[in-house]
């Protein structure tokens, strides 16, 4: 068998077998298949997609690629989450502890920014001293001790997606719906949650760019979950338009932490984040879904939620002193206000534009190679639908460097419409499957 044979077969829109998958794989892993080859592969399946079987033998051979955590001894209480990834999305920072905090087991392995859109390791990591490489030892004990943990994919944990997920950010194969499933679902599987949510983003700063094609992935997603024995809801949100008031990875864990200690107590990212959380306490506690949204409201009010997230950052190795004082967390030197170009409301904030804007300004990556800077990001004052005034500030920027500035400011002016008329509101759940 020769990787260059199933290049090819996938280049002319063949199915790949399971045992050419596998060869595939176990080649990569172990670097006898160049990064070119494990490339040129991705982009035919980028190009010619999978069938169904193909996507759930790619994700089951790809959690069997390493070592794997089972949480059977936990009972049904397991419970994971999961977005496919959006600007501003910082719900896991929220509603893991809430989750938690109400009795659930929450076992999350969690991925780095790919593209313009963050990630929750690089968000947890803006805590000073936070580890998030566990091995599935340490893992299983911190549930066992705080019944919540949330790492990275470290170690020999599904190494074959690892590699992908990297290789996927700086060759233009992110958009592939059997790949983006494939990668979700064997960093779940691997886990060993017995229940999943997932929140899978639709619009301009999404993957999918229509409900319609987030449907597909999610529809892809809970089949591959089931035929594995998960229980498996998904919330089909929308992207559009940036998720809360922070993009970056220091200021959304602000806006994170005003959520768990209830100053925010309305909106789009407390909706979701309450929507998101009630289906977890759902699936896992076997609660009505009105019942557990009451729950999760009830523990946000309390400051449990708030505490819980403390217990699992100071076993990670993390200073808890800065999730009950976000002056601790690491802050940018300088900071850049952008104004209104005339009077009007706010008809657009494009999702992408200002997902590319912080990338600019130093919060993601446009290489695999690239480190993070904690601190960079933005600040919107300014939501689609709110009147603006010639000069009034849209957004503050935060970098390390002035310089970054000229260029971020012009990307996000192109993501802002301002017009006579005020917009009608959008919509910000599409539906459950």
């Amino acid at each position: 068998m020769r990787i260059y044979d199933i290049i090819a077969k996938k280049r002319d829109g063949g199915s790949l077998s399971r045992e050419e998958l596998a060869f595939f794989l176990d080649g990569y892993v172990r670097g006898e298949i160049p990064d070119y080859q494990a490339a040129a592969l991705a982009m035919a399946i980028c190009l010619r997609g999978m069938e169904e079987r193909e996507t759930i033998d790619l994700t089951t051979l790809m959690t069997a690629s390493g070592d794997t955590v089972d949480l059977s001894e936990f009972g049904d209480i397991t419970v994971d989450k999961h977005s496919t990834g959006g600007v501003g999305d910082k719900t896991t920072l929220i509603i893991a502890p809430v989750a938690a905090s109400l009795g659930a087991t929450v076992a999350k392995l969690s991925g780095r920014g790919l593209g313009h859109t963050g990630g929750t390791v690089d968000k947890l990591e803006s805590f000073p001293g936070l580890r998030t490489e566990l091995s599935p030892e340490e893992f299983r004990r911190q549930l066992y001790e705080i019944g919540l943990a949330v790492a990275g994919q470290s170690g020999n944990f599904v190494p074959a997606d690892k590699k992908l997920y990297a290789l996927r950010d700086s060759t233009a194969t992110v958009e592939s719906l059997p790949l983006i499933a494939s990668s979700v679902m064997c960093k779940k599987l691997a886990t060993g949650a017995r229940s999943l949510v997932l929140d899978v983003k639709a619009g301009r700063g999404a993957f999918m760019k229509t409900p319609e094609e987030a449907v597909q992935l999610a529809a892809l997603m809970k089949k591959i979950g089931e035929s594995c024995g998960r229980r498996v809801s998904a919330l089909i949100t929308d992207m559009n338009v940036p998720l809360g008031r922070a993009v970056g990875n220091a200021p959304e864990v602000r806006e994170a932490l005003a959520v768990l200690r209830g100053e925010i107590t309305e909106g789009p990212l407390f909706r979701i984040s309450v929507s998101l959380a009630a289906q977890m306490i759902s699936l896992s506690l076997h609660r009505r879904v009105e019942e557990a949204e009451e729950m999760v409201k009830n523990t946000l009010h309390s400051g449990h939620a708030l505490e819980k997230l403390g217990e699992m950052v100071e076993h990670q190795g993390g200073d808890p002193r800065a999730v009950y004082d976000p002056a601790l967390l690491p802050t940018s030197p300088f900071r850049h206000d952008v104004v209104a170009p005339r009077e009007g409301y706010l008809c657009r904030l494009d999702a992408g534009e200002v997902g590319v804007c912080a990338l600019l300004l130093g919060a993601g990556r446009q290489k695999k190679s690239d480190p993070v800077d904690h601190t960079a990001g933005l600040i919107l004052h300014r939501a689609p639908g709110d009147r603006v005034f010639c000069g009034e500030p849209l957004a503050t920027l935060f970098a390390s460097s002035p310089s970054l500035f000229p260029e971020a400011e012009k990307r996000f002016l192109s993501a802002v419409d301002i017009g006579e008329e005020k917009p009608e509101p959008p919509t910000l759940i599409y539906g459950i499957l």
